[in-house]
């Protein structure tokens, strides 16, 4: 009789363990009711402002790349051990960038200071190009912001610090950089902190609702901090539900052996 106790003690303790493990599908699914929801955020304004601190590279071409150079910083080599022969400049030549200063402006070649925060890359190719127009027919200008960096913390498969080259990137895209959001994410408060115009600022946005694609704090900026927050079953576990398939199989384990012994 004893036997048979133990045995509903223990399968009773293994529904517990398999049902807790359970989650409802209307809190890991993101963006629901998307086709009830149409777009207010004008994507054009949030393209990536140039701000103080920033890392910009600068090209100019035209037809007599003669004419542009003088408008173009040196191009360097990049260093590479070279044993007995010391330190040797090879491989892909890299543009040098221009820091932003703190009072938002760069020192440009044949024009002095330009002042560049606030503008996007666009507006200040277009910029430039007015400027060095002056001297040279038809110039071409390429900028782009080459520390755009992003940290995704918390509940993520890979947590850390992406570079991105793209200028527009979505917080969905952010966490495909990071593996996505493990299981144990909440996903309903998604915390994003951001830098702005010297303050800190932060959201949390909810990625089960679709409306989140209309949050100004959807697209990301430079050194955003993206922090996933663990459920509250992870919290309580304390690290312990990610056992539960091991927990689960013990168990049956332990079971069918007390069922052998009582007959």
């Amino acid at each position: 009789m004893n036997s048979l106790i133990k045995i509903k003690f223990l399968f009773v303790g293994l529904l517990l363990i398999v049902f807790s493990s359970c989650v409802s599908g209307k809190k890991i699914t993101y963006f629901q009711g998307l086709d009830e929801v149409q777009q207010q955020v004008d994507t054009s304004k949030n393209s990536l402002k140039i701000k103080p601190n920033d890392l910009l590279t600068i090209s100019v071409s035209a037809y007599n790349m003669v004419a542009a150079q003088p408008f173009n910083l040196p191009v360097i080599g990049v260093a590479s051990g070279g044993g007995d022969a010391g330190l040797r400049v090879g491989g892909t030549p890299q543009l040098q960038p221009f820091l932003v200063d703190s009072d938002g402006s760069i020192v440009f070649p044949q024009l002095g200071t330009v002042q560049v925060e606030g503008l996007n890359r666009q507006e200040l190719a277009a910029k430039l190009k007015m400027q060095i127009s002056e001297y040279v027919k038809e110039p071409i200008v390429i900028v782009r912001i080459v520390n755009f960096q992003v940290s995704i913390l918390g509940e993520v498969n890979r947590p850390g610090t992406f570079s991105v080259q793209d200028e527009y990137l979505s917080l969905p895209k952010a966490l495909g950089l990071a593996g996505d959001m493990s299981i144990y994410g909440q996903r309903e408060n998604v915390l994003v902190m951001r830098e702005e115009n010297g303050s800190k600022i932060h959201a949390y946005l909810d990625m089960t609702d679709a409306n989140v694609i209309n949050s100004p704090f959807y697209y990301l900026k430079q050194n955003d901090v993206v922090y996933i927050e663990p459920n509250n079953a992870q919290k309580q576990g304390a690290g312990y539900n990610r056992n539960s398939s091991v927990y689960i199989s013990v168990a049956s384990v332990l079971i069918s052996l007390i069922v052998l012994i009582a007959r």
